[in-house]
């Protein structure tokens, strides 16, 4: 592991990952990835190009009032990082980022195949300055195939992976596959790219030496896809598109349905697999005058099949028995306000959930009492903001998000003058050639 900074101080000698350096040249594709290790404890260096990264551009703003340092986008993302500025196609930016790689553990980069060993940069080049290092490269294809060099868009990425085949409605015949929002192919590529960078840091510590970890976003989304793939690899069918649940290779019923105070609830498979609940529930219907001839015996027969497996609720539906019991059961939600039918079967032990707005997560009590939401000091703005927190509790080392996204070239001095020894001379010639 690479020294301890005093940026940390006190925190990160007790956060998991703490005396961890890594080196982040990563934009939308990987910044993710960079968040999950800085939150974590990681001392996470962002090196952006002179003006800032890219990403410093997507709205919305702060106030609406664009500007690189009031980007909500990139302060999600670059939490708990430092940030430096560096043009490394410049002959001193490439010795500066050497100089760099001597003392990190990792480095996470997000250019095409290619680019950085284009500049002298490549992993073989900076593991003779560093055997330790470990270089994770997230692109949109990997590094090799036919397909290394072909760009990419989260657009691009939902729909080559096979994401955006299985989101959309099934009320219209022929309808078009719809995006999911949230560049989700991105994140499960930051994701997997954090668990392979701990993978190799690990490997590091029984064999000394790092490697280069090849992270292809295509693949990681085709991933996430459930059983959409083993469908077609072991029955040659493809899943068709459903309104509000899983894609299959048939139709279901639907899951979803409007309350009577105009929210929507959706009720996982509709009817409860455990014997236990499907009784509770019963005796909930019947409690509200909804339970209409469902006692009878054939039902309860209907019902056993209905929980007789985690797929049975592919085929309930196709039964007589089976429609009329869903029927029955989706007009008695539909007589309900959206959360009474949440605690309530909640309470009798099914899976069914209220459907909410961000703004109502907010105020979710559950994520409030475990600590999810974390507010931040923005000081150059004299406020705080709400921040989501991690998506872990550890026991012993806990994950603290330790300071907002950094400003554009906010460490440089930190980093290059005290870390690096550069003089204030060197770094104000460095800022007026352009490579700062």
């Amino acid at each position: 592991m690479a020294r301890q900074t005093s940026a940390h101080g006190s925190q990160a000698a007790e956060s998991v990952l703490g005396s961890l350096r890594v080196l982040e040249l990563a934009d939308e594709k990987g910044h993710y990835c960079g968040k999950l290790l800085a939150d974590m404890g990681a001392d996470v260096i962002k090196i952006e190009p002179p003006g800032g990264d890219t990403t410093r551009s997507c709205g919305p703003f702060v106030d609406d009032k664009p500007d690189a340092d009031r980007s909500l986008y990139f302060w999600h993302f670059n939490t708990s990082k430092r940030a430096v500025t560096l043009a490394l196609e410049t002959t001193e930016g490439k010795e500066l980022f050497r100089r760099l790689v001597q003392s990190a553990d990792v480095l996470l980069e997000t250019f095409e195949p290619g680019y950085l060993a284009g500049l002298g940069l490549g992993y073989n080049e900076l593991a003779r300055l560093n055997p330790g290092l470990v270089m994770a490269s997230i692109t949109p294809f990997g590094q090799t195939g036919p397909y290394r060099n072909f760009k990419t868009s989260a657009l691009v990425s939902s729909a080559m992976s096979g994401i955006m085949f299985s989101c959309g409605y099934d009320d219209q015949p022929g309808s078009p596959p719809v995006n999911p929002d949230g560049e989700q192919a991105f994140h499960a590529a930051s994701i997997y790219g954090a668990v392979a960078i701990l993978a190799a840091v690990c490997a590091r510590q029984h064999t000394g030496r790092g490697q280069q970890v090849d992270i292809s976003i295509h693949e990681a989304g085709g991933s996430i896809t459930e059983w959409d793939l083993p469908t077609y690899f072991y029955f040659g069918k493809n899943v068709q598109r459903q309104t509000g649940r899983h894609a299959a290779d048939e139709p279901t019923a639907p899951w979803q349905f409007l309350c009577r105070d105009g929210r929507y609830v959706n009720l996982m498979a509709v009817l409860p697999r455990e014997e236990a609940s499907w009784r509770k529930l019963l005796d909930w219907m019947e409690e509200r005058g909804a339970i209409g001839d469902l006692r009878e015996p054939r039902y309860a027969d209907a019902g056993g099949k209905a929980r007789a497996g985690a797929g049975s609720w592919r085929t309930i539906h196709k039964t007589p028995e089976g429609r009329h019991m869903m029927e029955m059961v989706s007009a008695f939600v539909q007589s309900l306000d959206s959360n009474e039918v949440y605690h309530g079967s909640q309470q009798r032990g099914m899976q069914w959930s209220v459907i909410r707005a961000p703004d109502e997560v907010l105020e979710d009590e559950h994520l409030r009492d475990r600590g999810f939401f974390v507010s931040v000091s923005y000081p150059e703005l004299g406020k705080e903001f709400t921040h989501p927190g991690a998506p872990y509790i550890f026991s012993k080392t806990p994950v603290r998000l330790v300071r907002r996204a950094p400003l554009v070239g906010e460490h440089n001095q930190e980093v290059y003058r005290h870390e690096l020894g550069l003089s204030p001379e060197d770094i104000s010639a460095l800022v007026a050639k352009g490579v700062l």
